[in-house]
């Protein structure tokens, strides 16, 4: 039983590595070079389209990963763009686990996009027909401090490992979504958890390492393109090579997870905005948010080999067949766990929740439901902003990807 428990933790290694990682690595890396090169500024101009504010923030939150999301979080406590923005955004976002489902299942990615896409935008105009929005901005800005007790608490911070990470002045950073100094900014840069000091062990070790992260990741990726097309990785010439390299690739993204202390959430707003002002910043942070997705898809593999194992009493074709039969029964139950799952704020337990799905243990439609309800990591910057605003948020999201969800779940039993 060891000896099979020992080999169950090398092939979810090597196909977690070899068959997710290193795609979500090389896509990864292509966006965030890309948001390098744009800085922001598709988020700076959306304030300017009133009536097309959904229709964009939906757009933003279809980006993959967490960083389109993240930056317009701001700009509703500002009073820049209608609550109805945020909640399409919210809802557009499949945050981190959207590399997942893109690597592994690119045809199902675009299906659930698109009915993610037109569900926000018609959310977002509907709850903007709705007096939510502007109650909650009256309420925040009457809690809001007076901008002078504001800016003499913002003079008496640290701003030092602004310049020290990413060359940039102090006094030339440009913020997105919100002002140098304002209560926002006290919030989001020095109120938030999530930033490492630049002489702590883990920033030091991650961001010596990153390059030797991204060299395993591009030889894993020649790897991943030979496994498409079913060549036997360890049948090459290194005997092997594919489960060492997986596991190799693995443990180091398990090791960058802890080092960065990225456990639930992989991105933060003031590290999204570090990426946009520095080239080296965004190669360091996209290495960290490749190994968090790394890491969470092979727990997600490990948890489904074992549960099958073990509900197999040993036997894992039995595993098999039991799990078979239980999900022909329980799968609107599944449309709910979806739903209620995408409530938990960060990416970490939605990889394993969409990980499932490409296993098959869970319908489309609970999929559909957890790709509406979850909001990533960018539901964290609005949390510490305004927890009513969050709530808020959080419910109207919810309700939509139940409605769906169970709309996609009686599709599927009647003409699927």
């Amino acid at each position: 039983m060891l000896k099979e428990i020992l080999r169950l933790i090398v092939v979810s290694a090597e196909n977690a590595f070899i068959q997710v990682t290193v795609f979500v690595g090389a896509v990864l890396l292509i966006f965030g070079y890309v948001d390098y090169l744009l800085s922001g500024r598709l988020v700076q101009k959306i304030e300017k389209s009133k009536k097309a504010q959904p229709i964009i923030g939906a757009l933003l939150g279809l980006t993959p990963g967490c960083g389109g999301a993240i930056f317009v979080m701001p700009l509703f406590p500002r009073g820049q763009i209608s609550f109805g923005t945020v909640v399409a955004t919210l809802m557009a976002t499949m945050g981190d686990s959207a590399f997942v489902l893109m690597t592994v299942m690119p045809k199902q990615y675009l299906l659930v996009s698109a009915i993610s896409f037109v569900v926000a935008v018609i959310s977002g105009y509907l709850v903007d027909l709705l007096p939510t929005g502007p109650r909650l901005l009256q309420h925040y800005q009457a809690r809001r401090h007076k901008e002078m007790e504001v800016a003499i608490a913002h003079d008496t911070l640290d701003h030092s490992h602004f310049h020290s990470e990413t060359g940039v002045a102090h006094d030339d950073w440009v913020h997105i979504g919100h002002r140098e100094g304002d209560e926002i900014d006290l919030i989001l840069h020095h109120g938030t958890k999530g930033h490492q000091p630049i002489d702590s062990f883990g920033y030091q070790a991650t961001h010596s390492s990153y390059a030797v992260y991204w060299v395993i990741i591009s030889v894993g990726l020649i790897l991943g393109i030979l496994d498409l097309f079913q060549i036997d990785l360890n049948a090459l010439f290194i005997p092997n090579l594919g489960a060492i390299l997986g596991v190799m690739g693995t443990t180091l993204s398990v090791l960058m997870m802890i080092l960065s202390q990225k456990f639930i959430g992989a991105d933060t707003h003031e590290e999204s905005e570090m990426k946009l002002a520095s080239l080296k910043e965004t190669f360091v942070h996209n290495a960290q948010e490749t190994a968090f997705v790394g890491t969470w898809v092979f727990a997600a593999y490990l948890a489904y080999e074992l549960f099958v194992l073990f509900l197999g009493k040993g036997s894992y074709l039995s595993g098999e067949a039991t799990i078979t039969a239980v999900l022909s029964q329980t799968g609107l139950m599944a449309v709910i766990i979806g739903a209620l799952v995408g409530i938990i704020p960060g990416c970490g337990p939605q990889i394993i929740f969409v990980t499932l799905y490409t296993r098959g243990l869970v319908p489309f439609a609970a999929l559909l439901a957890n790709a509406i309800s979850q909001d990533g990591d960018a539901l964290f910057p609005l949390i510490a902003i305004d927890k009513r605003s969050a709530l808020w948020a959080t419910m109207y999201n919810t309700i939509p990807a139940l409605i769906v969800g169970i709309l996609a779940y009686w599709i599927e039993l009647r003409f699927l």
